[in-house]
Order: C-alpha cells, then sequence, then structure tokens
C-alpha cells in the first residue's frame, strides 16, 4: 500500500468513524429527549383526574385521568383490527360515550377481545347497556395522511387505526379530540379486556447509541491498523 493510499484509507476510516460517533451522539440526544417526554406524561397522570363532564378540555388533557359519563352508541362501535393479546390474534373495541346533556360524544377504548383472523368478533355479547360511568387516560386522535378510513370485508367494517378526520366524518354527532383508553376494574365483564397504558421506558436509543460507537471505534482503530502496517 503507497503512503498516498494509506493516508486515503486512514481518512475514510476516520471519517466514517467520526459519522458513526455522531450518530451515536444523536441517539443520546433522542434519549434525554424520550426520558423528559415519559417524565411529563407520568406528571400529567398523577394529577387529579378531569370530569369531561363539567370541563370543556379536549386535546390538552391528553395523558390526563380523565371521567366521563352517559350511555355507549353500539350503533356506531369502531374494531380495530390486526391487535395481539398475549401473542394471540385479537381486534380492539372502540365505542363513542354519549353524554345524557350535550351532544359531543366520547370515544372509550373498552380493551381487547381474541380474534382468530384479527378482523372479526361478534359485537352483541360485547355490549354493556344502560348509564356508564368511565375512568380511564386520555388519548389524543390525530389525523394522518393515508390508511385512516374504514375497511369493509365480508360485510365486516374495520379500522386500521383511530383517525380523528376519518371518524368524524363516519359519526353523526360531534366527537371530542381525545379518546378513554378504560382503566382495568374488576367490577367490569372480562371482556373486552381493559388494557393499562403503554409501559414507558427508555427505548432502544441507548442501545444503538452503544452500537454506533463500537462501529465508529472499529472504524478508527482498524484504519490505524490497516494503515499503520509497512508495505512488502
Amino acid at each position: 500500500m503507497t503512503r498516498r493510499s494509506r493516508l486515503t484509507f486512514l481518512g475514510l476510516a476516520l471519517l466514517a468513524g467520526l459519522l458513526c460517533a455522531r450518530l451515536g451522539f444523536w441517539q443520546l440526544s433522542r434519549l434525554r429527549e424520550r426520558r423528559a417526554s415519559n417524565a411529563r406524561v407520568l406528571a400529567s397522570r398523577e394529577l387529579p383526574p378531569i370530569d369531561l363532564d363539567q370541563e370543556a378540555f379536549d386535546s390538552v388533557v391528553s395523558d390526563r385521568i380523565v371521567r366521563a359519563s352517559g350511555s355507549y352508541d353500539f350503533s356506531t362501535e369502531f374494531v380495530i383490527r390486526r391487535q395481539s393479546m398475549e401473542g394471540v390474534p385479537a381486534v380492539r373495541i372502540v365505542t363513542p360515550l354519549r353524554p345524557a346533556t350535550r351532544d359531543t360524544a366520547v370515544l372509550v377504548i373498552r380493551g381487547i377481545v381474541p380474534s382468530p383472523d384479527a378482523n372479526s368478533v361478534e359485537l352483541d355479547s360485547l355490549r354493556e347497556p344502560g348509564p356508564q360511568r368511565v375512568e380511564g387516560t386520555a388519548i389524543a386522535i390525530t389525523t394522518e395522511s393515508g390508511g385512516g378510513e374504514p375497511l369493509e370485508t365480508n360485510g365486516r367494517t374495520t379500522w386500521a387505526r383511530l383517525d380523528l378526520a376519518a371518524i368524524r366524518k363516519a359519526l353523526p354527532y360531534p366527537v371530542r379530540a381525545i379518546a378513554i383508553l378504560q382503566r382495568p376494574d374488576p367490577s367490569l365483564p372480562n371482556f373486552p379486556r381493559r388494557i393499562e397504558p403503554a409501559p414507558l421506558d427508555d427505548g432502544p436509543h441507548l442501545s444503538y447509541a452503544v452500537q454506533w460507537f463500537a462501529f465508529g471505534l472499529t472504524a478508527i482503530v482498524g484504519g490505524l491498523i490497516v494503515t499503520g502496517r509497512r508495505s512488502t
């Protein structure tokens, strides 16, 4: 290897190492952002519950514990397809809760139900008639581009996710921009099975950062070793 080629190779190795280091520091930055976001969510969940029957809050209460009263409208229920429950194919059931004193409904994520094809489910046996008092975590419903419209298969309508624009188009009455992830409660039926919010963790950012730093170190050390050899 000539002197010029060794210098070129070393320069490329150093450049690769610096790039990997930059990506490692970026992952550490993402980790700090995630931890800060988790701290905000935990702080919100520890605040006193908000009674939606009394307050006009909407998306600003995301991640807060909320309560609402009303009756379920089973005629406009939503089935979220391709879910999983302990490794078993399932669907998620989302039902509008209509208050007695106002027009605007709130969606209640009542829980998850096993489904052999993660698409079909018998809804009649899952109904909870009569007045309801629901408590759970407020989840913001957003509008995303593409894929939010319902899909009809074999006479059954299912959704890939909750999409605010598509939902408001489908319902004959106003609906809040939040849904309530209903808390598990022993007084509720076994199905739909109520689920807790997703756990707050650090995600993969730390392991990704370690990998990028390892790649960078390997590139630099490897470049020094290769270019340090004398040509024969």
